[in-house]
């Protein structure tokens, strides 16, 4: 099975992806390191342990960055919650406790462990990964893979945090410049094909039976609120299960290889992910983006895995 560290910000949709990545039984988890994203870090890291103590997996939790390299944290409260998990979850108690290695180290100490077999999925802003390229720069040859949930490739104006731009780019768009431009092998998981698998009303009650259903049922409810509100539309973004599932199955998704550059300067696009598609500045692909994906299939996965 492929080994995977999944990087998360815990976060609704990072729940669903740790659920589909368990239960896909598909994968070799080494670990999961937690990131400040859409809530603060302390809380993105007790959720994940809730998360999994809910799956009654014995997988550890590696604390990672509290902030941004350079701008002040911005969490999205309003999409998550106020505990970050759509308030589901407040009767699991957890231990306060963390591991020796933070999740920069952890990182570093398995890339170096399994060169060239360690794979990461990243569905939160990549700090994390960027500091562990500043502190060991040969990670880049060690690492097998990055698939990220991340940017907005040919959408512009439909980003869900600068018209741009999308969160996990925007939250840090000094490191993904980092990760963008460090030579590891990446796939980007964008808007452009995550708003495809809607999750509803419809799906979550397919999953009657699974010890998930009021899970699911109840933490989607404040996203499904606010993607109604905002959007018009009564569903969940799958984002994060998304890039999970692409680790697993490149297949679901048609892929281009493509020069894809951050913004960071302009207070009107901060965070974009600008894709070369001419070819224009003349420069080598650094990534894998997706112009489809196959959202049917992916939404029969997430509902079969969750139902096992």
């Amino acid at each position: 099975m492929e080994k995977v560290i999944i990087d998360v910000d815990t976060g609704i949709d990072d729940a669903l992806a740790i659920l589909y990545a368990v239960k896909s039984n598909k994968l070799d988890i080494l670990g999961i390191t937690t990131v400040c994203g859409n809530v603060p870090i302390d809380l993105v890291t007790v959720n994940t342990k809730k998360v999994l103590k809910l799956l009654d997996s014995n997988i550890k939790v590696y604390k990672g960055a509290s902030q941004p390299l350079l701008r002040e944290p911005f969490y999205e409260f309003r999409v998550h919650g106020d505990n970050g998990i759509g308030g589901t979850l407040n009767d699991i108690e957890v231990s306060s406790e963390i591991e020796d290695l933070s999740a920069v180290d952890f990182i570093i100490e398995k890339a170096k462990q399994f060169k060239g077999e360690l794979s990461l999925v990243t569905v939160a802003p990549l700090t994390n990964l960027a500091l562990a390229i500043r502190k060991e720069p040969k990670i880049v040859e060690w690492i097998k893979k990055v698939v990220i949930m991340g940017g907005l490739v040919s959408e512009a104006g439909t980003g869900n945090t600068l018209p741009t731009s999308e969160f996990n780019i925007f939250a840090d768009a000094e490191a993904a410049k980092i990760v963008f431009h460090s030579g590891i092998p990446m796939t980007l998981v964008s808007l452009d094909v995550t708003r495809k698998g809607m999750l509803t009303e419809k799906h979550i009650e397919q999953l009657k039976g699974s010890p998930f259903y009021e899970f699911v049922r109840d933490s989607t409810e404040v996203f499904r609120t606010f993607t109604y509100e905002n959007y018009g539309e009564n569903g969940c973004a799958l984002h994060d299960p998304l890039a999970v599932a692409v680790l697993i199955d490149e297949g679901l998704v048609q892929t281009k290889e493509v020069y894809v550059d951050v913004e960071t300067k302009s207070e009107l696009s901060y965070g974009q992910t600008i894709c070369d598609f001419q070819n224009l500045l003349g420069k080598e692909p650094n990534m894998k983006i997706c112009l489809d994906v196959d959202h049917e299939t992916f939404l029969h996965r997430f509902i079969e895995y969750l139902k096992r």
